[in-house]
């Protein structure tokens, strides 16, 4: 069952990042922007950088072989981190952001693949098979660099392009609300990462006991 759910994340991860890349670039650029310009806007969604994150974790599992920044990718304690981060997507999208805006077509597929299915999979799988018992609860402090640092370039990428990934994101036009918002997420982040540590011991010694001989 877990391989199972791997290659069905990893069909449905991949699927989705490629066309979300396909159809955003030549929107992006009918906006306005350069091609490089839509190239990096398109890598500047949580979403994204997350979503590719838990298809790098099942290469790096699914294949014999690779480079040693790929087999990095099948830490067990990164496989939680990635783990606490694409349930933030889902979350997150699920309450803050898909109420903004009602996508069609392509774009709504993308949304479903991304932000539903692929989050799902990726959980699904980690807990059939993905964890192993090895977190420690000083490796959410680790996992919260990842969206410290997103949200840092982020604000920093705003002024030069005068746009956010995010709505909530703008501190400039949300103010407070804007500031709230963006801590409410790193809150989301630390109990989920807090959940997921505590999973992970959970399941981590079920798997020790039924591996211990009778």
């Amino acid at each position: 069952m877990g391989r199972i759910l791997q290659i069905a994340g990893l069909v449905v991860g991949l699927a989705g990042l490629i066309l979300q890349f396909a159809i955003t670039i030549p929107a992006s650029m009918a906006a306005g922007r350069s091609l490089l310009g839509s190239v990096v806007f398109y890598f500047s969604f949580f979403t994204i950088l997350t979503n590719i994150a838990a298809v790098m974790v099942h290469v790096a599992l699914l294949s014999s072989t690779g480079n040693a920044w790929v087999q990095a990718f099948a830490s067990p304690r990164l496989r939680a981190g990635v783990v606490v981060a694409i349930s933030v997507v889902a979350i997150v999208y699920l309450v803050v952001l898909a109420p903004l805006w009602q996508p069609q077509g392509l774009f709504l597929l993308c949304d479903i693949l991304l932000h539903y299915i692929a989050p799902a999979l990726f959980v699904l799988w980690w807990l059939a098979a993905g964890a192993e018992g090895r977190s420690r609860w000083g490796d959410i402090f680790v996992w919260l660099a990842y969206p410290v640092l997103y949200v840092t370039y982020a604000l920093a990428r705003a002024p030069f392009t005068g746009e956010v990934p995010y709505p909530f994101l703008d501190i400039g036009k949300n103010g407070f609300v804007g500031v709230a918002s963006a801590l409410g997420v790193a809150a989301l982040f630390v109990i989920l990462g807090i959940c997921a540590v505590a999973t992970d011991k959970v399941v981590g010694r079920h798997r020790a006991g039924k591996a211990q001989p009778n």
